[in-house]
């Protein structure tokens, strides 16, 4: 009893300490200065709580069509920034990343049964996914698909329905929260619904006997003759022992193999059907048939080919994902570990869509270091069995302590460091003060703006209508049909045309902001007498077209 009462305070003062520590590395990743996506989602959720969802978009002056597709995230955003205002953005991304931070290590610890690998791992994940922390709704979804994780496996195991309330309501929130990942929750079911059905295929002799002897023994009940009786018996014990020794070679083969484990996990039926009912979640939401439909426009646009987080991956530009890929590979390579076929599937999926597209990297990256805990721990069960809980007990001694919140606390220094002087608005990045210079010199309910795509929801979040801001998929034929002001950004801006001053009057242009150094800077200049400077500070530049 004393020993078990040890073992519980050392359990409880690991937690405690990797909790804290946790808590502060997330405060310290945290970023201090706002991203672009989040001016206009304050800005959304202010109209949606005067003018509900009107499904028109009321800040640019194009008359479009708009799908609010994380309406619910915006009206949360613009009440904490009512509340607090920039101050409270930040403080509610730190809250989130804390709340992600925690969630990834409970569900680590509960998968794995391993506290000092799943705390490692943690912040591990944590720096990885650093340049994907903002006030944005993939924040909340990051927290959001950790707990689907959770619940499947955690259903898988126990069957208990609690796990399954959990995962129909995580669909609800995302659709609600971050229409466009919709589509992608159902992803995180297809690993662990193949494996099942790998195994039906792979043992469709077994189930063809065993349904052969229900056939059999029923018939049996149906006749007196004794000769034919003894036949069926004898059917019977033939199809049984086929059966046992198709299970004896299973099970040898099983202990055999090499590298892919296939289990047998009845509750996967099940599985599939919630996985069928969270299908219909997609219509708990007041956006009508955008959660089935959004990800699919946006992939038929050319949005993906253009914007920095949806291109392709490139492996040697990306060192952190190698280092995690080479992980990975060593493992499966040089070791004798054996994988899941469901954590195989898991594994070669994210990292076909991170290819695929840089952003899904953040998936690759907190989806399967659940599945490198698990290799890890599995290689020193078998090599090192008492090396984990060596390290626990070291790490929750005076000395063990104190070194593992000094260099915890030594790495969040450096992290933040770099971010003592940011501000919550970058003047190098938004037009502060050439917004102020519109604001108070021009017309902004008579002027036709161009602004250029990185800045545009700073602008709007001023209050001044823009040409183009970071919503992107707005501004395509996909999304309204005959728009194509995405693409016609990309050529003004890039100046790929011979034919700029037809896109001017396309659009009715009569002023242009722009970063100094644009190259349509040097267009504008050439012709003095046709467009005027108005305004220059040391990042942007105002003209008029006369």
């Amino acid at each position: 009893m004393e020993e078990k009462n040890k073992l519980d305070f050392k359990k409880i003062k690991f937690n405690v300490m990797a909790v804290v520590l946790i808590i502060i590395f997330c405060a310290s990743i945290a970023p201090v200065s706002l991203q672009n996506d989040t001016f206009y989602t304050i800005k959304i959720g202010e109209h949606i709580i005067k003018n509900g969802i009107d499904m028109h978009d009321p800040f640019s002056y194009h008359d479009l069509k708009y799908t609010y597709p994380h309406w619910l995230y915006d009206v949360g955003i613009y009440l904490i920034y009512n509340a607090g205002g920039q101050p409270a953005i930040y403080a509610s991304t730190i809250i989130l990343t804390i709340i992600l931070g925690i969630t990834l290590y409970i569900t680590n610890a509960k998968l794995n049964k391993n506290r000092v690998l799943s705390f490692l791992l943690t912040i591990w994940t944590i720096y990885l996914l650093r340049d994907y922390i903002a006030a944005r709704a993939q924040l909340v979804t990051f927290i959001l698909f950790v707990l689907t994780v959770y619940f499947i496996e955690q259903f898988l195991a126990t069957k208990k329905k609690r796990y399954i309330f959990g995962l129909i309501i995580i669909p609800i929130l995302i659709a609600n929260i971050h229409t466009a990942v919709f589509l992608f929750y159902f992803v995180l079911y297809l690993p662990y619904v193949g494996e099942y059905i790998i195994h039906l295929l792979s043992n469709t002799k077994l189930y063809m006997n065993n349904y052969k002897i229900k056939k059999l023994k029923k018939k049996l009940k149906e006749i007196s003759n004794e000769e034919e009786i003894e036949k069926i018996n004898q059917k019977t014990n033939e199809l049984e022992e086929k059966n046992r020794l198709f299970v004896e070679r299973q099970n040898k083969r099983d202990e055999k193999a090499y590298k892919i484990k296939i289990t047998r996990n009845d509750n996967a039926k099940y599985l599939i059907i919630i996985m069928i009912v969270c299908i219909l979640a997609g219509f708990l939401t007041p956006l009508g048939t955008t959660p089935y439909t959004y990800l699919v426009k946006t992939m038929q646009g050319n949005t993906t080919k253009n914007i920095a987080e949806h291109l392709p991956l490139t492996l040697i530009t990306n060192v952190n994902y190698m280092v995690v890929l080479v992980v990975f590979l060593g493992i499966l390579i040089f070791t004798d570990t054996k994988i899941r076929l469901c954590d195989l599937f898991m594994l070669g999926g994210l990292t076909f869509l991170t290819f695929y597209t840089k952003r899904q990297e953040t998936m690759f990256f907190i989806i399967c270091m659940f599945i490198l805990n698990r290799f890890v721990c599995e290689i020193l069960d078998k090599y090192a069995p008492d090396t984990f809980d060596e390290a626990e007990r070291i790490m929750t001694k005076i000395i063990g302590m104190i070194i593992t919140i000094t260099l915890v606390l030594t790495i969040c220094v450096i992290n933040y460091k770099p971010k003592m002087d940011d501000n919550f608005i970058e003047e190098s990045n938004y037009p502060v003060k050439a917004s102020d210079y519109i604001l108070s010199h021009l017309d902004i309910e008579n002027m036709k703006l161009y602004n250029e795509y990185n800045y545009g929801s700073y602008l709007l979040f001023r209050g001044i209508p823009v040409f183009i801001d970071s919503r992107a998929d707005l501004y395509t034929p996909e999304f309204n049909e005959g728009v194509n002001i995405f693409n016609d950004f990309l050529d003004i801006s890039g100046v790929n045309t011979q034919n700029l001053e037809e896109y001017f009057d396309k659009y009715n242009f009569t002023h242009f902001i722009m970063y100094k150094n644009a190259k349509l800077r040097a267009f504008l200049d050439r012709t003095p007498d046709e467009y005027e400077m108005l305004y220059e500070d040391e990042y942007f530049c105002v003209y008029e077209r006369k």
